[in-house]
């Protein structure tokens, strides 16, 4: 477990994330909440940096989105703003919120190997830290397990617990801790201060494979959960907007 102070730390590492994938591989997406409604964004969380249209978000190809409870799945219609996806319903009580993007576009892998990849992101938001399953391709949910020592967390892949796996928590204020789940796909953390906590995750699948017709050596997934937390310490504040990315 390793934690980090934001944003400088983390700067490092976005630059060579950009080097390597360029700027749309190296975000990720997240869901928020309020009585107004939920809605998905595209940035940096840590860094309060949210893309825009025009911009970084007209790459998405469609993002699909559904609300789980437990009467089961249901689908939402999700509709383009100028700063994220604004999707139809939100969670309630014991409901989770979940969107991935199957369609983003391809990009060009470079380096010993080259060949074509695909991005694809995805994000849930959890009302609760009960018990759920997953239903992402790559999805990291709460266990229903929690206590004095933290709360607990399962990532999968493809339905498979994922062990060996990289899960950064991360509050608006830019601070963040880095966990590697175990053999069986959990880690456990605290959550000290109330607020909102984005929880993301990667995995990259190199077996590749074909969408759309479109072969690709690698699938690079990345995913997020995000979690509202009502008690705790008071939360740090959040750092100024950043502007967001300019579109190639």
């Amino acid at each position: 477990m390793t934690t980090r102070l934001l944003p400088c730390c983390r700067a490092i590492a976005l630059v060579s994330s950009l080097l390597m994938l360029g700027t749309a591989q190296a975000h990720h997406v997240w869901i928020e909440q309020n009585a107004q409604g939920a809605q998905l964004f595209f940035g940096e969380f840590g860094e309060n940096m949210r893309e825009v249209s025009p911009g970084l978000l007209d790459k998405f190809g469609g993002p699909v989105a559904q609300r789980i409870s437990a009467k089961g799945s249901e689908a939402l219609q999700v509709s383009k703003t100028a700063t994220g996806f604004g999707l139809s319903a939100r969670a309630g009580k014991g409901e989770s919120l979940v969107v991935e993007d199957p369609a983003y576009p391809s990009f060009e892998i470079k380096g010993d190997k080259p060949g074509r990849g695909i991005y694809v992101p995805a994000a849930r938001l959890v009302t609760d830290l009960g018990r759920q399953e997953p239903k992402l391709t790559l999805d990291l949910v709460p266990t229903g397990v929690s206590g004095k020592d933290g709360a607990e967390f399962q990532a999968f892949y493809k339905g498979q617990p994922l062990p060996k796996a990289k899960v950064e928590v991360i509050t608006p204020s830019g601070w963040s801790q880095a966990h590697t789940t175990d053999e069986q796909g959990k880690i456990k953390t605290t959550l000290p201060w109330s607020g909102t906590y984005v929880l993301e995750m990667s995995h990259t699948d190199r077996s590749g494979g074909e969408r759309a017709g479109e072969k690709y050596e690698r699938a690079s997934h990345v995913t997020s959960l995000t979690i509202r937390q009502n008690a705790g310490l008071k939360a740090l504040p959040a750092p100024a907007a950043a502007a967001p990315s300019k579109a190639n």
